[in-house]
């Protein structure tokens, strides 16, 4: 696993955080060093989907990265009526995610897919995953993704949405981020880093609040929805049709 160093020397003008392929080398090393109780999420995404899968359904991994919720997924489920499909607008990110997938031997099928998730169309589905994808959407988008998710679920169905969190006031907001940043920093960020990413990602990651959240799950027409994690400010939820 490469190191991720991608901003440890200084840089006079700090580009927008993309999914590119030096990202994708130090994918891995990143997520783990920099987005708390990462390896719980993942773990946990496949326990939930053992619980609520639905035979002969469709399993969306939407905004898949390198394929680290499918293979959880497909770790838990030995059921091969079932089909992951996986997608990423990042040609980087699909092609190393294609070369991982092949490495291993399942029953249960990966269609692994360069594209727009807000062009996908979904269907018979049982389960969709958003794992820290939807902060990366343009605000407009969001709502009509999440009414789109809603009617592809078969009844019962789940969305597993895991997102960095905005605080409800800014005196909350600072000091979680604060925690955020000492945890960075016992993994082995400088201080610089953390300035530098976190200019990268300013006008590309654009949090919401809990409430926020919480709203669009029930304009999107989701029965039940509630937090199943929470790790300082990094959230993950679980909405039942």
């Amino acid at each position: 696993m490469s190191k991720d160093t991608l901003f440890s020397a200084p840089q006079d003008s700090v580009k927008a955080f993309e999914f590119d392929q030096q990202v994708v080398e130090v994918f891995p090393d990143m997520i783990e060093r920099s987005v708390p109780g990462y390896k719980t999420i993942i773990q946990g995404i496949g326990e939930l989907a053992e619980k609520f899968v639905q035979l002969d359904t469709n399993i969306y991994d939407l905004g898949c990265s390198l394929g680290a919720a499918s293979f959880s997924i497909r770790q838990k489920l030995i059921e091969p009526s079932c089909k992951i499909i996986a997608i990423d607008n990042s040609k980087a990110m699909v092609e190393r995610c294609r070369l991982i997938q092949s490495s291993y031997n399942f029953d249960m099928s990966i269609e692994v897919i360069e594209g727009d998730i807000n062009e996908l169309t979904m269907e018979n589905a049982s389960i969709v995953v958003l794992n820290f994808t939807l902060q990366f959407l343009p605000i407009s988008e969001r709502l009509p993704l999440l009414k789109k998710i809603n009617q592809a679920l078969k009844p019962g169905g789940i969305l597993i949405l895991s997102e960095k969190l905005q605080m409800e006031t800014a005196e909350m907001d600072e000091a979680i981020i604060d925690l955020h940043h000492k945890f960075k920093k016992r993994n082995g960020y400088s201080d610089m880093e953390i300035a530098q990413k976190r200019a990268a990602l300013e006008n590309v990651l654009i949090p919401d609040t809990r409430e926020s959240h919480k709203k669009r799950f029930a304009d999107a027409g989701f029965n039940h929805y509630e937090t199943w994690f929470q790790h300082y400010n990094f959230v993950s939820f679980l909405a039942i049709k």
